[in-house]
């Protein structure tokens, strides 16, 4: 099992900039890759970003130029540097890690909020 931990929302004005962190415990010798998804109200969850074992990004088109994502495998944590941020990006975020023998887990999400 792996147990994971989201950090760094809050509120800030448009253009402005934040850091997310999700910190992980447990079973970490079985993450491989590790993601960023958001969801608003009444929508599906969607896709941000993701990063593989050895660094491989990948975006959303929405988020691209604007966010980084990124992992310090000794802290067993995972970034994502958002700036230039939107109304848009306003949602809950959540960190997704994708085990090894093909589970998935999921933090708790924590609120973003872009004031225009």
């Amino acid at each position: 099992q792996v147990q994971l931990v989201e950090s760094g929302g809050g509120l800030v004005q448009r253009g402005g900039s934040l850091r997310l962190s999700c910190a992980a415990s447990g079973s970490i010798f079985s993450i491989n890759a590790r993601a960023w998804y958001r969801q608003v109200p009444g929508k599906e969850r969607e896709f941000v970003a993701l990063i593989t074992r050895i660094g491989t990004t990948n975006y959303a088109d929405s988020v691209k130029g604007r966010f980084t994502i990124s992992r310090d495998n000794a802290k067993n944590t995972v970034y994502l540097q958002m700036n230039s941020l939107k109304p848009e990006d306003t949602a809950v975020y959540y960190c997704k890690d994708f085990g090894t023998n093909g589970d998935e887990y999921w933090g708790q999400g924590t609120q973003v909020t872009v004031s225009s």
